[in-house]
């Protein structure tokens, strides 16, 4: 028998070119394409409910007699159809309609329709109904099944969707959908069998239990989930092999740079920098690519650690690049490596998108030329940069990156040949379950403890109706000699709205704070005038920062202790812990308050509410995971990794650690099944297996 995975869309009855080129649109190529394209939801068309049974909301089948048909004419013309079965009488309510259908629809007519029964003007209406009218004695049959519901694209019908499930499922059986879960495996942890599990979701029986199967309870979306979140973590470990599998540049364990670095510095590291640093020392003394994400909370010394790295490929004699998502951050990188390295006699070159002409050549020279310490913008990923000796690659906030980009390192080695090793920063704490399924290709390090000295954030919620308490709170702290931040957040996803509200309120509080020197700063600010706004901040000039969320990361003023948020409700708890970070990191106490507008919804309640409670930012990301899912979380660029078909990363959480060791077991024992594995689950998104 012919595997699925081998028919054409073609070979279905009715299927020409115009059909296939709609159906590769949602990516169903083959016929186990279709079959792995699963309902969304379902409908019940098995029972005909009595009209007396309706409740308003409910979907259901309804058959009866027309008891009259009438134009009326209300804010806009509608057919108003009454039906009745004996048990009660409903209206059907049509606002397009032609001649034809109100001649079909004449009093004495034996209607059957479905819809969604609400309340109108006239008792319970349905809008639009499908119906069709029966012939006197007609008795039709209702469905045998509960009817799916398909994620669908312009110009394919639920009905054609449904066909085409119809006839896949007749070629369905164990031979042509082949199960690449070895029997042992399936038996270990309880997964019941492939083609059974695809034919109860396309069609459900009468009774099976809606709830369930719409919170994805059900055991055969169980299988189907586990199969996809197996398949997805084979792939993460085939790309961490390949990039094993490579050769890496050995850096012996460095003594001279990070005992110079370290004298310098002026304060001991934590036991948890000493931890993680010696975590990456041993990798980078290993012949094969280090791959590792260090996790930090805000301010817990994250770059001292990546300084301590860099300094082991210096003193070999090789060449490290520092790269950060936005020109902000990069340059706030390069001022510290520059008053880091430079007592230690080494040069730091600077490389970002804005650099043009004659400054951008003579950079690019510089690091042809082998510059050993490179900081920038992802501007180092493109082709024209030219490496000499490079053994190390620190990213800073990993998960801005996609994983694509981070393989097309490998071409920046030596000669092409050596890959680079990977040191990945982010002071955005990723849950465990993410950091599971998400990351699976990585080492983890995590830096959980704080430097001494800083002290924890009194955090505050108070509506903005309480906005003149607020300035004046302000006005204190600044003429205690304290520097504050005033943060206006996003506007519905405007960054133009949300610079222009950033205006006002700096105007309003230069107003307001006549004595104090306000800075403004936004994202449609030119790099330099950003830069010099906060470098009067950095030096005490200014004594209030009002700015957009572009100081959300990297941003180091020990003597700011206050930061007012506006509109907190509009930002995910990570941000919101991000810019919160930016205070307290001196010895003064410090505050943030959440001015929010009322009324806040009960979720803008709760996620608030935890704000307050905690400052540790793992607690705070799993919340925050809860709460929003995990393509929000990790910044929707990358999350062509999370878009599962069936599973759904909180809800199935609890499977992760079974997954992870189904995948090691797969590749040791079964190593043939995982290509068919990752062709069938993810020949449409990225190719992680292959690049």
């Amino acid at each position: 028998m012919t595997e699925l995975a081998q028919v054409p869309v073609t070979a279905l009855k009715g299927v020409g070119a115009a059909l296939a080129e709609k159906l590769a649109r949602v990516g169903l190529e083959s016929l186990q394409d279709v079959l792995f394209h699963l309902p969304l939801r379902y409908q019940d068309r098995t029972r005909v409910v009595p009209i007396g049974a309706l409740r308003p909301g409910q979907d259901a089948v309804i058959e009866g007699v027309v008891a009259g048909a009438d134009i009326v004419m209300g804010k806009r013309r509608s057919l108003l159809v009454r039906l009745q079965d004996g048990s009660g009488t409903l209206s059907l309510r049509f606002y397009h309609f032609s001649q034809a259908q109100k001649d079909g629809l004449k009093r004495g007519t034996h209607v059957r329709c479905y819809g969604e029964a609400r309340p109108g003007a006239s008792g319970l209406e349905i809008y639009h109904p499908e119906y069709r009218a029966l012939g006197a004695d007609e008795v039709a049959p209702v469905e045998q099944t509960l009817t799916p519901i398909y994620p669908t694209t312009e110009g394919l019908t639920q009905q054609r969707l449904r066909s085409l499930s119809q006839l896949a499922l007749a070629r369905l059986g164990p031979h042509s959908l082949p199960d690449w879960l070895p029997a042992e495996l399936a038996r270990d942890y309880r997964l019941g069998p492939l083609d059974q599990a695809i034919r109860y979701l396309h069609r459900p029986p009468p009774d099976a239990d809606l709830e369930e199967l719409a919170e994805g309870r059900h055991w055969a979306q169980h299988r189907l989930a586990f199969e996809e979140l197996l398949t997805h973590q084979l792939s993460l470990q085939r790309l961490r092999e390949q990039v094993r599998a490579q050769q890496a540049p050995r850096l012996p364990l460095a003594r001279r740079l990070p005992q110079l670095f370290l004298q310098n510095l002026g304060f001991a590291p934590t036991g948890a920098q000493q931890r993680v640093g010696a975590e990456i020392a041993y990798d980078l003394s290993q012949d094969e690519p280090m791959l590792r994400l260090v996790q930090g909370d805000v301010g817990a010394g994250k770059t001292v650690v990546a300084a301590l790295a860099a300094l082991q490929a210096l003193e070999a004699g090789y060449q490290v690049a520092l790269m950060a998502p936005t020109e902000i951050l990069a340059e706030q990188h390069f001022l510290n490596f520059s008053r880091w390295l430079a007592p230690l006699g080494i040069e730091v070159a600077w490389l970002a998108g804005k650099l043009k002409g004659k400054a951008r050549a003579a950079a690019l020279e510089q690091i042809a030329a082998g510059a050993p310490m490179v900081v920038g913008t992802h501007a180092l990923f493109q082709d024209e940069v030219r490496f000499q000796k490079l053994a190390l690659v620190v990213i800073d906030e990993q998960h801005r990156f996609g994983v694509q980009q981070r393989l097309a390192l490998r071409q920046k080695g030596i000669d092409g040949r050596l890959c680079p090793h990977q040191l990945i920063m982010t002071a955005t704490p990723i849950p465990r379950t993410l950091a599971m399924s998400a990351y699976a290709d990585l080492d983890t390090s995590i830096l959980d403890e704080l430097p001494p000295g800083r002290t924890p954030v009194n955090t505050l919620v108070i509506a903005d109706s309480r906005r003149l308490e607020v300035v004046e709170r302000v006005r204190s702290a600044c003429r205690e000699g304290r520097q504050a931040y005033w943060v206006c957040t996003l506007i519905e996803e405007s960054e133009e709205l949300t610079c222009q509200a950033a205006e006002t309120s700096f105007e309003e509080l230069s107003s307001a704070l006549g004595e104090l020197r306000v800075g403004l700063i936004h994202g449609r600010m030119k790099p330099a005038e950003k830069a010099a706004v906060m470098d009067e901040f950095k030096r005490g000039e200014l004594q209030l920062l009002v700015a957009t969320t572009v100081i959300e990361v990297g941003v180091d003023v020990p003597n700011a202790s206050l930061m007012i948020i506006e509109n907190p409700e509009r930002l995910g708890l990570a941000q919101l812990h991000q810019l919160r970070g930016r205070v307290g990191r001196g010895s003064a106490a410090s505050h943030c308050v959440l001015l929010y507008h009322a009324p806040l919804s009960q979720l803008g309640r709760a996620r608030l509410g935890i704000m307050r409670e905690t400052c540790d930012g793992f607690v705070i990301a799993e919340k925050d995971l809860e709460l929003r899912g995990p393509g929000e979380m990790l910044g929707t660029r990358q999350t062509g990794l999370l878009q599962f078909k069936v599973a759904d990363l909180m809800r199935d959480a609890d499977l992760l650690p079974a997954v992870r060791d189904a995948a090691q077991s797969l590749l040791q024992h079964w190593p043939q099944h995982v290509s068919p594995l990752l062709e069938r689950w993810l020949r449409h998104g990225q190719q992680y297996g292959q690049v």
